[in-house]
């Protein structure tokens, strides 16, 4: 009976750790409507490719928001309902972004969809001639080659000679073809030359990253386990009320809400979740909301923060200092401008906590160590530590939170601060 239980929770665990693997499953919810981009953007193609017409597509974003996840599901389910009609060719404006390297790219790609033979000492105009010869023979042949073009800004730089020449070519009667650019930029259409902008269809999908209620639909997608599955009934059903409860929680959703401020990509919740899930406890073979914090902890960790919970009293006195000498905008910082600044708080507030000049110098270098503080150039080496001027690496609402968090932090350190 334990190993039975033990296997359930272990197939639970693995079941939820693939779903979130799945790009298909995990798009389901956000794909569902008529309205959704993945609707709109299957009907483009497959318009194109049933009517035997060109087009031009731009699917706009920022990074995470799903552009390339969404139209990999859209080719994948048009290959399978178009099997002979489809030829597809890859581009990158990271890695062609000059004409020479993307014409070379884009014949060799025909030649390999198409089992013909590539030439590698092939001239730019033997290249651009052969894809406008493809684009003419796929067209007779009823076939439509679908040209991605990812990071589609970078092609609309310099003369713009693969948009215009590819584009040129659609718009003859022979030619079959969809241009597809994926930008990050919302003005990349802007960037067109006017004789590229002119041959262009102007149809845009804008991806955004999914809203508070959006998420909370693909949490209880990915999470709720399958009730006419192999998992035995009572489990499932106690599994998923537990999921219900962490989902409705007040202050989880808060948390989530931190979260999303921070970066609300797809991408980004979906590492959340792969790390809550991995953090479930097989022993009970139950989420809770402790996972979830842990992964919120795991993925927004501040090293600097762990930094300052590692420094001594005499430490904190130092980046204290630091920073208020920032706020009086003092254009010089060194050890001496420091230990003046340490003087006046010790001075006004009459406090215990007064160190010698050496133990100083010892703090000061061991924060250079660990980084929370620097020399401003890597001029004057053979100066003293004492008088090369130095800036803090750490800002000041992690410094504020760092002393929050430091349980032996002095009061007056947190006065300083405010």
């Amino acid at each position: 009976m334990g190993t039975l239980e033990e296997n359930h929770r272990t197939k639970a665990l693995n079941l939820l750790r693939t779903r979130i693997c799945d790009p298909k499953f995990m798009f389901k919810p956000l794909y569902d409507s008529a309205d959704s981009n993945f609707s709109k953007l299957k009907f483009m193609i497959s318009s194109s490719v049933t009517e035997a017409c060109n087009n031009s597509i731009l699917l706009l974003g920022p990074r995470g928001s799903g552009k390339t996840e969404v139209l990999d599901l859209v080719i994948q389910d048009l290959f399978l309902q178009y099997p002979d009609s489809i030829s597809m060719i890859r581009l990158n404006g990271l890695l062609h972004f000059d004409d020479v390297s993307a014409f070379k790219e884009i014949a060799r790609q025909l030649c390999m969809e198409h089992e013909l033979l590539f030439s590698k000492a092939a001239s730019f105009d033997d290249n651009s001639q052969f894809m406008v010869a493809m684009l003419k023979e796929c067209g007779l042949a009823h076939k439509t080659i679908i040209f991605i073009l990812d990071e589609f800004d970078l092609f609309a730089q310099g003369k713009q000679r693969l948009l215009y020449t590819l584009l040129d070519a659609m718009q003859s009667i022979t030619s079959q073809a969809v241009v597809l650019g994926i930008s990050c930029r919302l003005d990349a259409d802007q960037l067109l030359e006017k004789r590229v902008r002119s041959r262009f269809s102007h149809r845009k999908l804008i991806f955004l990253p999914p809203s508070m209620e959006d998420t909370q639909r693909l949490l209880a997608h990915v999470l709720t386990l399958p009730m006419n599955s192999s998992f035995p009934h009572e489990y499932a059903v106690e599994f998923n009320s537990k999921v219900q409860k962490i989902l409705e929680d007040k202050r989880l959703k808060e948390t989530f809400n931190k979260h999303l401020s921070f970066d609300s990509s797809v991408k980004h919740l979906l590492r959340l979740l792969f790390c809550a899930i991995s953090h479930m406890d097989l022993q009970t073979g139950f989420l809770s909301r402790e996972n979830f914090e842990t992964a919120f902890s795991s993925i927004h960790r501040q090293p600097k923060l762990e930094c300052i919970r590692n420094c001594s009293i005499l430490e904190l006195y130092i980046l204290v200092c630091m920073k208020r000498l920032e706020v009086k905008e003092q254009s010089l910082c060194n050890f001496h401008s420091v230990m003046k600044e340490y003087k006046s708080i010790h001075d006004s507030f009459q406090n215990s906590d007064y160190y010698a000049r050496n133990v100083c110098l010892r703090a000061f270098e061991h924060l250079i160590d660990r980084e929370l503080i620097c020399f401003t150039d890597n001029r004057g080496h053979s100066l003293s530590v004492e008088y090369r001027p130095v800036k803090l690496l750490i800002s000041p609402t992690e410094l504020h939170q760092g002393l929050r968090a430091y349980q032996p932090c002095p009061p007056i350190l947190l006065k300083l601060i405010d």
